[in-house]
């Protein structure tokens, strides 16, 4: 009995009769719902094959569906995710959740390449959710637990990404493309439920109209050195991640490999080892400096890179530096996500808004160059690509070493 009640009890006492207490069931529940949303944007990666050859479309074109997903979602965390520090946050999603059903059920019968960009584009936008519940975990933890707290959703939205593949895979290779949008949104009604009936409401902290809103966070921007450079790195890091994940469908269908879309879903499962990690760099960048924790990990980025460009033809190669990527990109994200989220708590929301609109662009722009070199020069192009980005990343961490290591 004593263990069911600390379930539902709070994590830590907090001293505001007026915020609300985060048990584990909430963490959990956060956690799980941050994994199954943000899945969302990555469903189309290992279909994207079966999609051109459905609609007779080149793999440079099939490559916009991706593009437009994550350009959408920033789009979306732009211009909605800010409005959770003026209107109730639960609410807030529970209306947004409409608009994710829409978008899937859409893309599940799309008549044409054009129409699935389309509804591609809104599913990005409508599937901001998760970066509405990571600030509210931060909010509700208390300071001494917020790398773990985050650390833990961010577990489960880097889960969400990487099985959202193994599953899109399994299901084109049997059901087809379309089965996975349907299935989606499926999951997604579960999701709102669950959600309905057990997060908890907060309240908003601002009390400026919707136009101040946007504009405090310019001045966010210009008033805070250690965002823009969380920002700089998250765009840049997560740019190698977008690169690698949407052309890697297109390399195992390559003579040397000759597999098809489950095969690069697999790819997901061993990306979990990242996952793994994510919690443990939370706790991490409680305890030590995170400029030294980012050091590490966008150094593996580039090692993950490395031993891509060396392993257009191996499989174990491949496996390698899928656990160095996503160890990397993860790692990074969890130390600039805990640094930008301490900024100012009144404000998480539109600090999360300002790096997670520029992390998204940045893998968008990876996507978007990924897609192009291939074409152009195959896999040793993407390799190419990679390492340029990620090189720029620790280049200008270094540099800044003085504003990330500053106190404050």
């Amino acid at each position: 009995m004593r263990n069911l009640l600390w379930f539902f009890v709070p994590i830590m006492p907090t001293t505001n009769t007026n915020h609300p207490q985060l048990t584990p069931l909430t963490l959990w529940v956060i956690t799980i719902a941050t994994g199954l949303i943000v899945a969302n944007l990555y469903y189309n990666q290992p279909l994207l094959s079966e999609i051109s050859k459905t609609f007779n479309v080149s793999e440079d074109k099939a490559g916009l569906i991706s593009m437009l997903t994550q350009m959408g979602y920033a789009a979306g965390m732009l211009f909605l995710a800010p409005l959770a520090d003026r209107m109730k946050r639960k609410r807030l999603m529970m209306i947004d959740f409409a608009f994710i059903l829409i978008s899937l059920v859409a893309a599940g019968f799309a008549p044409n390449i054009n129409i699935l960009i389309e509804a591609s584009f809104f599913i990005g936008a409508s599937s901001m959710i998760p970066q509405l519940l990571v600030p509210m975990a931060a909010h509700l933890a208390t300071p001494n637990t917020r790398g773990k707290v985050v650390g833990q959703v961010m577990s489960g939205l880097l889960i969400g990404i990487l099985l959202s593949r193994t599953l899109s895979g399994f299901i084109g290779e049997h059901f087809g493309w379309r089965a996975m949008f349907l299935i989606a949104a499926a999951l997604m009604l579960v999701t709102w439920i669950f959600l309905f009936l057990l997060l908890p409401e907060v309240e908003p902290e601002y009390s400026g109209n919707y136009g101040s809103l946007m504009r405090s966070m310019v001045d966010l921007f210009k008033n805070e050195p250690k965002l823009r450079l969380a920002a700089f790195r998250g765009a840049f890091v997560f740019a190698c991640f977008g690169a690698f994940w949407t052309t890697l469908t297109f390399l195992l269908k390559e003579p040397q490999f000759n597999t098809g879309s489950q095969t690069a879903g697999l790819f997901g499962l061993v990306g979990v080892a990242g996952a793994l990690g994510a919690s443990l760099m939370g706790r991490v960048s409680d305890k030590t400096d995170p400029y030294y924790v980012t050091t590490a990990t966008i150094a593996a980025v580039i090692l993950a890179y490395v031993v891509f460009y060396f392993s257009g033809s191996s499989l174990v190669g491949l496996v390698i530096g899928v656990i160095l990527l996503d160890m990397g990109v993860q790692g990074t994200h969890i130390s600039n996500q805990t640094t930008v989220l301490a900024l100012h708590p009144e404000a998480r929301n539109r600090l999360n808004t300002v790096y997670m609109v520029t992390y998204f662009i940045g893998g968008a722009i990876g996507t978007y160059l990924a897609s192009h070199f291939w074409a152009a020069y195959k896999w040793p192009g993407v390799c190419i690509i990679g390492l340029l980005l990620s090189c720029i990343a620790l280049a200008g961490h270094l540099l800044c070493k003085k504003i990330a290591m500053a106190k404050g």
